[in-house]
């Protein structure tokens, strides 16, 4: 099954999920005055393939929110929140999403099991957040996943500063699960640190608080690139290369 998510990042020139959030994990502001089309305008001009929404009351998102920004572009979106039933799949492609997020951590092995199925079969493409080993053997389908490392503590609402040297001990394993599309998730705060996570195999970055943060979001890119052992991929009419 062809994933427009999945592929999108395959074939970016950085392939990096940017990320529409109102809060931090602390509860501060991160919009600074700017409204999600501001965002996603930005997004866009940077070259963004992917966008993640974040609907979790967490971080002071609601589903409008995802509806909104599915309006005013026509990127690939991912809706992020606790997923736990089938119709809240059901309700993510309504809204717009092509993607939702599962958390193996929150979800026991039977539900993650129905969850990714049912994903698929409503043409969502299962976005699974791991933080351990253990958690992979419950994803099914994991040729047709996105499998994501989170660098933060989950059962801290991921107030923690995060590692993302878990993500390098973990990247053999994840691919070893046959997805297309490993990510790592989280904590990724500098350009420097996202470049050794590419140049290590990672085909996708969720980048959220940095680039909101970033005063001049072109320059946090443009050192990403400087710091890349390998040229960044090159998009053309034919594929990437």
């Amino acid at each position: 099954m062809s994933s427009r998510f999945i592929e999108a990042l395959l074939t970016a020139e950085r392939p990096l999920i940017t990320e529409v959030k109102r809060r931090d994990a602390h509860g501060l502001e991160l919009l600074a005055g700017r409204t999600p089309a501001d965002i996603v305008a930005a997004y866009e001009a940077a070259g963004a393939p992917c966008i993640s929404v974040v609907t979790g009351r967490w971080f002071g998102g609601t589903p409008s929110l995802l509806r909104d920004v599915a309006r005013i572009t026509r990127l690939p979106l991912l809706q992020k929140d606790f997923i736990t039933r089938r119709e809240q799949l059901h309700t993510a492609r309504e809204l717009g999403a092509s993607a939702v997020l599962l958390t193996a951590a929150l979800l026991p092995g039977t539900a993650m099991r129905t969850l990714v199925t049912e994903a698929l079969r409503t043409g969502l493409t299962p976005f699974v957040e791991i933080t351990g080993e253990s958690e992979l053997a419950d994803i099914p389908h994991a040729d047709e996943c996105v499998i994501a490392v989170n660098n933060k503590d989950i059962t801290a609402r991921e107030r923690d500063a995060g590692d993302t040297e878990r993500s390098i001990a973990l990247l053999p394993a994840v691919l070893a699960t046959g997805t297309p599309c490993p990510v790592s998730a989280s904590a990724i705060d500098a350009p420097g640190t996202a470049a050794r996570l590419l140049d290590e195999g990672y085909a996708g970055l969720l980048v959220a608080t940095a680039l909101l943060r970033a005063r001049d979001p072109h320059a946090w890119l443009a050192r990403l690139d400087g710091a890349r052992r390998a040229p960044a991929r090159l998009v053309t009419a034919g594929g990437t290369r």
